[in-house]
């Protein structure tokens, strides 16, 4: 067996980048497309040979701590007999490996609304993503040609290494290098794709907004995703959604929650109200007497939840306004209003955390 160095032209100190040069200098030359004789078809074996073995770090140590000169059969030559020449590593890959692979999964974030989440709704999206080649439909060549078999591998996809060692000769298999480990090659690649059976694409297409979704919640889309290599299967959209903020309504999981400043006179006397909500209208009956930070709940007003028909609550907390300016009229008649109802004086009463924090209780606490 020739020595590689020799093969490639190059020293037993050649660098990584001086192998990779000598090898492309030896290939333009001995290219079964630039040379198709019979002999360079054979000298482009020994060159390519001689490349997978000095290219690969593992590789060219073994090969030299083997030497460059011949041993005895031995170690080697048992796997060989044994396995079919599979030697170390033998027991990987067999065959050609497919151009065909699945594609990438992909995930997109979408923002909707509070209202959108109520009853759910159904939104186009866009994606720039890879979809399947029309003119090639994933077969990588030009229309009218096909792969041929490559003559290095024989269409194996992979090639034989043997390596000079201690114990004698160690046969493996590896991926074909001028082919890749595909057993074929392209003379004539797609122009459309450049030969890799899918091209990138702005896709418009509907989804279906879930009710119940909240901030983070993931959908997945089974082969939503980017097409394949070699027109392969898609992959798997993922959609990841985002609910905005509302300048009114927040929610507590399928609950809706809200205030509702209402006016002393309509404090102490009631009053019947009507509210702007998110899916219409709300009728909400105030109770004479009604204090700041008590909670009423409109049952069946909120969120419907995700995957199920039965929708949360509307929780409206109360804030009484007092008015701040009032004609000499209107004092006079509070003034007679305090003088009927001989409230006791101002006093420290029991500790409170404070409206706010009072609101955030019953809304969270309430049932």
């Amino acid at each position: 067996m020739a020595d590689h160095y020799e093969t490639l032209g190059v020293s037993r100190e050649a660098s990584p980048e001086e192998i990779k040069k000598a090898y492309r200098r030896l290939a333009r030359q001995l290219h079964p497309d630039v040379n198709p004789s019979e002999e360079a078809a054979d000298q482009f074996k020994n060159v390519t040979h001689a490349y997978d073995v000095l290219s690969d770090p593992e590789q060219r140590q073994r090969y030299d701590m083997g030497g460059s000169q011949g041993g005895a059969a031995g170690f080697g030559d048992i796997f060989e007999t044994f396995f079919g020449g599979g030697g170390f590593g033998g027991a990987g890959q067999r065959g050609p490996r497919s151009r065909s692979e699945r594609g990438d999964d992909a995930m997109i974030r979408v923002d909707v609304s509070l209202e959108d989440v109520i009853f759910g709704t159904q939104r186009e999206i866009s994606v720039n993503t890879a979809v399947l080649c029309e003119v090639c439909q994933g077969s990588c060549t030009q229309p009218g040609t096909h792969p041929v078999t490559c003559d290095v591998c024989g269409g194996q996809g992979q090639v034989q290494r043997q390596v000079r060692s201690l114990f004698g000769n160690v046969v493996t298999m590896h991926p074909c290098g001028s082919c890749q480990g595909y057993g074929t090659i392209i003379e004539h690649p797609c122009v459309e794709c450049a030969g890799k059976g899918r091209v990138r694409e702005r896709r418009t297409f509907p989804i279906e907004v879930p009710s119940g979704i909240d901030t983070g919640t993931r959908l997945q889309m089974r082969g939503g995703g980017e097409v394949g290599p070699g027109g392969g299967p898609n992959g798997d959209l993922f959609i990841e959604f985002r609910v905005m903020h509302h300048d009114t309504f927040s929610r507590d999981g399928n609950d809706l929650l809200c205030t509702m400043q209402l006016s002393m006179t309509d404090a102490i006397l009631g009053a019947q109200a009507k509210l702007a909500g998110l899916d219409g209208e709300v009728e909400v009956a105030v109770e004479p007497g009604v204090q700041s930070g008590d909670m009423l709940t409109i049952r069946g007003r909120g969120i419907q939840g995700l995957r199920s028909t039965t929708r949360g609550d509307l929780k409206i907390a109360v804030q009484v306004t007092t008015p701040t300016k009032l004609s000499n009229r209107e004092k006079d008649l509070v003034r007679q209003f305090a003088s009927l109802r001989k409230d006791d004086a101002p006093h420290l009463g029991e500790f409170h955390q404070g409206f706010f924090g009072k609101i955030r209780d019953r809304f969270f606490r309430q049932g």
